[in-house]
């Protein structure tokens, strides 16, 4: 069972201990005596001619003081006048239209988190600009950025396990855009932490722990943002979980469930990125203790104990490495060859059908490409081997997503019931989230609000999309009018088996009722989704493990 704190700050009154406690009691008046002490004062001339000298001299002192003073000494400053509880910017160099001072004396005006998601197709940096006018922090502004992609490869870390010297540089034209983002006097307080997935998990320990030592140095020797320290994984590879539950906290944060005063039934999240997916939710299991229903959720790896502004959460989790959109393509292409090479392994030439076209169920119809093929280590074909693939002269949808429910392995022994796939445990979506709101971000939505899904849609509805994207050219004709459409469809025909994979993992895999409605999503308020603005909301805290660089600006 994995537990998380991720606090935010509450509305609370400064109490100075060195004040009076009448102060905070409004319901008392002054003391009496005090009252007659100083009518009894002015009553006279002289003490009242010794007042006003005393009075003036005091003045002169503090007028000397005020203009004397530094005026960039500490990079933030509290105010010597109005609401004495909140900080403001010590010049105009940054700062926010919110307002002109911070909720709490604690916390200084604005704060900015950068989060570098080194994913297996490629960097990406997000900028993020917090201010802190209330009790909780808000997302004002977020700046997004990635590597220029490669044609055919990764441009992220992955790409250079041989060169951690080359991944580490990769990264500069993120930081060099930063740099331009976070003002001057704020960088050496921004905190920047790096956290890779699936496509650094997969080169191994050796090599990927080299790459992220790299990377640590030069930004400790080459850039001026606090990085994370090693003990808080400020650079590392993430672990699976964690980008499930950081990317639930960043759905249920824009959309207001978490953080604030709405209590309401919070939102799933199914997140397919291109080496693993991840699937988060809070499972109900109140008045479903008949027919052998448990009364709250298993213990496990798979539960996720998260306290949040103050709401504790119990989360089933789980990230499935190597059923990512890019990696089941290559299971399903291996799939396809293994039962190829079985049909004509006992023939007198087995390995003649490679030289001609193979016939791809997974290919829109009238489709062809070059695949190159991925197979086990001893496989009798080779390692990697590269095949002509066509589609089929008629679409064949099923027979693709019969190949892509194989690599699910459904018939693997359950030993908690239920299961999804692969043997492993998952409360029932129909039974323990039945009504919630089920949001699909990465290729979900990348693979379908191109071809004019609209932000909410049942699986039947992406049943029926599949059909018509295997279905080639000649059936496409509803998606001239959508802008874009044939051009995302046209030289890829891979593009019919992305979406029947997806048919299989959601509906096969986890189980979900075919006429559930989901919604696909990208941004909410104009912030990117995923687990990056999740995993930056602890880093506005430091004693989430880094210290700002300097302590004056002058």
């Amino acid at each position: 069972m994995r537990r998380t704190s991720v606090s935010l700050p509450t509305k609370h009154i400064a109490h100075d201990p060195h004040e009076k406690p009448d102060r905070y009691d409004l319901e008392h008046g002054r003391e009496p005596g005090l009252f007659a002490r100083m009518q009894s004062s002015w009553s006279s001339q002289s003490q009242r001619a010794r007042y006003l000298k005393t009075s003036a001299i005091v003045f002169v002192v503090f007028l000397i003081f005020y203009y004397l003073s530094p005026s960039g000494v500490d990079l933030y400053h509290e105010g010597s006048s109005g609401n004495s509880q909140g900080q403001v910017p010590s010049d105009s160099s940054y700062g926010t239209a919110s307002c002109t001072r911070s909720f709490s004396k604690e916390k200084p005006i604005v704060q900015y988190v950068l989060m570098i998601d080194a994913g297996s197709t490629g960097s990406r940096i997000h900028v993020y600009k917090f201010n802190n006018c209330g009790a909780s922090p808000e997302l004002e502004d977020e700046f997004f950025m990635q590597t220029k992609k490669i044609e055919g490869q990764s441009s992220g870390l992955s790409a250079y396990a041989d060169d951690p010297e080359a991944a580490a540089k990769s990264l500069d034209p993120l930081l060099q855009a930063a740099l331009e983002k976070v003002p001057d006097k704020l960088k050496g307080c921004s905190p920047i932490a790096v956290k890779a997935t699936a496509g650094l998990r997969l080169t191994g320990p050796d090599k990927s722990q080299r790459v992220l030592d790299a990377v640590r140095n030069h930004l400790e020797t080459k850039y001026p943002f606090p990085v994370v320290s090693k003990e808080e994984n400020g650079v590392a590879i993430m672990d699976g979980s964690d980008e499930g539950v950081y990317a639930w906290i960043t759905t249920n944060y824009l959309l207001g469930k978490i953080g604030g005063p709405d209590h309401s039934e919070t939102a799933a999240v199914f997140d397919l990125g291109g080496g693993s997916t991840q699937i988060v939710f809070e499972p109900r299991f109140e008045g479903l203790t008949s027919g052998g229903m448990p009364e709250k959720l298993a213990e496990g790896d798979h539960k996720y104990e998260l306290d949040f502004g103050g709401r504790k959460f119990a989360l089933y989790q789980y990230s499935h490495l190597g059923y990512g959109l890019m990696s089941a393509r290559d299971a399903i292409l291996a799939t396809l060859v293994n039962d190829m090479y079985s049909v004509h392994k006992d023939s007198t030439d087995p390995r003649a059908w490679m030289n001609k076209p193979i016939v791809n169920p997974c290919y829109s119809s009238g489709m062809a490409k070059l695949a190159k093929v991925t197979l086990d280590d001893n496989h009798p074909l080779g390692k990697k081997i590269e095949l002509n693939m066509t589609g089929p002269a008629v679409a064949a949808p099923a027979q693709c997503r019969s190949l892509a429910e194989r690599i699910l392995e459904k018939e693997k022994e359950c030993k908690l019931t239920p299961c999804s796939f692969r043997g492993v445990h998952q409360p029932s979506i129909a039974k323990t989230f039945a009504k919630e709101d089920i949001y699909f971000l990465s290729y979900f939505y990348d693979r379908t609000q191109p071809l004019g899904m609209p932000e909410s849609f049942t699986l039947r509805e992406m049943h029926d999309l599949a059909n018509r994207v295997c279905s080639g050219e000649d059936g496409w004709d509803v998606f001239s009018s959508v802008p874009g459409a044939l051009e995302e469809l046209r030289d890829r025909p891979e593009h019919c088996m992305d979406l029947n994979f997806m048919m299989a993992l959601t509906h096969t895999g986890y189980e979900m009722p075919i006429d559930r409605e989901v919604r696909i999503a990208k941004q909410i308020k104009k912030n990117e989704l995923g687990w990056c603005l999740g995993a930056s909301l602890p880093l506005l805290s430091q004693a989430s493990g880094w210290k700002c660089k300097i302590t004056e600006v002058y």
